[in-house]
């Protein structure tokens, strides 16, 4: 696998610095299925790190590539010519929330859900998190192949989510699945080509039906600590309209199921990859929050996030004119020579390894980070009892997206002790 990687690697490379700098089209769905995007961002930070993406690369329409750390997070900071409405995405399709708007209304939405993951919480949470991963990994096979994806990471965030939100805990996996809806591209396998609108429209449909039900028995009865009971009893929120409560609840799901569940399996992908710093870990424990923090980095879930420039404004000696769309690629910024050294290496000893952009910068900074760094951490703590080794046995499949950087299916066997 090793020297079919490297192969494959080298060849992206050789492709990416081949086309013509206007051809490179982030957003095809090919390049992240394939895993093989870092070559064109690299090479944009090095020549155009501002560049501009005419119409007809994306179904969103024309939008801007902002690639270099700094350059990401002066656009993050500034909320007044960079508004994160309509959308955080390219697609203006729907809404996602609170997550989509300026202050003042996104700082009391965001302030009455923030509640569910504050460090109170977070502490009632943990034995019950460790338990359900104690049972999860006991059951796993040894000996035999299985999904990682499949049986760790999404069962993982499916019982999390289904906490969090207080959801029917046998419909868990129904959380999974909208995620997975909401955040696909319209090119994705999981939709007909043709018809993908009616059937995104379906399923959005199907969770409002099962939400609005779980908002009105919570809107009836004594306030709880899940997040539809505090939506429900919240003065900024009560009052949302059925797209507003929607969009919120999608946005809560797709970042509570889509950076731990990929990060979850991105982790045991590094330790197979980078086998050194899985015997670095095993030498010295307290080296977990330095590791959990490298996987938010080197995997970072989600790829980027869009703003929109509420005026004509001047960012890296090019100007973007009011209303156009500008993508904040993480990923890139991750990978940016200048600031992180050997960047595309998985170092779990890294210095200053909590400088990255996973979790974005400024007042949208997840809201979930500290749980998702939680997930992770027990998760590992638990691995280290039991595995010393998981084999990754083919290449993983990975989500065919530009938002989510993900993974769809990951092969492992876990030897076993002799």
């Amino acid at each position: 696998m090793g020297t079919d990687l490297a192969h494959a690697r080298a060849e992206a490379h050789e492709r990416a610095n081949s086309v013509p700098l206007d051809a490179i089209n982030l957003t095809d769905t090919a390049l992240w299925a394939s895993d093989s995007v870092l070559p064109y961002f690299e090479r944009l930070r090095h020549e155009d790190p501002v560049h501009y993406h005419p119409s007809g690369q994306h179904p969103g329409g024309a939008y801007w590539s902002v690639t270099r750390f700094h350059d990401i997070v002066a656009v993050d900071s500034d909320h007044n010519n960079f508004s994160s409405s309509p959308n955080i995405t390219l697609d203006d399709d729907f809404a996602p929330g609170f997550i989509a708007m300026d202050p003042p209304k996104h700082d009391v939405q965001r302030k009455a859900v923030t509640p569910s993951v504050s460090p109170g919480r977070l502490r009632d949470l943990e034995p019950l998190i460790r338990s359900r991963m104690q049972k999860c990994l006991d059951d796993l096979p040894v000996g035999e192949p299985f999904d990682w994806v499949d049986k760790v990471s999404i069962e993982l965030t499916g019982q999390m989510l289904a906490t969090l939100f207080d959801f029917p805990f046998e419909d868990r996996r129904k959380l999974t699945y909208w995620s997975d809806m909401i955040s696909a591209d319209p090119t994705s396998p999981l939709y007909t080509p043709d018809n993908w609108q009616a059937e995104f429209q379906a399923v959005m449909d199907e969770a409002y039906s099962v939400f609005i039900e779980l908002w009105n028995e919570r809107a009836d009865a004594e306030p709880r600590d899940d997040l539809i009971s505090m939506m429900a009893h919240s003065p900024a929120m009560k009052d949302m309209s059925p797209e507003e409560y929607l969009g919120n609840l999608m946005l809560l799901i797709v970042g509570g199921n889509d950076t731990t569940r990929n990060s979850m399996t991105g982790s045991v992908y590094a330790m197979h990859r980078f086998p050194e710093q899985r015997a670095k870990l095993d030498r010295d424990a307290a080296l977990l929050p330095s590791m959990i923090s490298e996987t938010i980095r080197w995997q970072t879930p989600l790829a980027y996030m869009r703003r929109t420039a509420t005026g004509d404004v001047e960012l890296g000696g090019k100007t973007i004119r009011e209303g156009d769309k500008v993508a904040m690629w993480y990923l890139s910024g991750n990978r940016d020579e200048t600031v992180i050294d050997r960047p595309n290496d998985y170092l779990i000893d890294r210095p200053n390894a909590r400088r990255h952009l996973s979790f974005g910068f400024g007042i949208h900074r997840c809201v979930g980070n500290r749980l998702a760094e939680l997930q992770l951490k027990i998760l590992w703590e638990e691995i280290a009892t039991r595995f010393p080794e998981i084999v990754v046995t083919a290449e993983p499949e990975r989500v065919p997206n530009s938002f989510v950087r993900g993974y769809t299916s990951m092969q492992v066997v876990i030897p076993r002790r002799l």
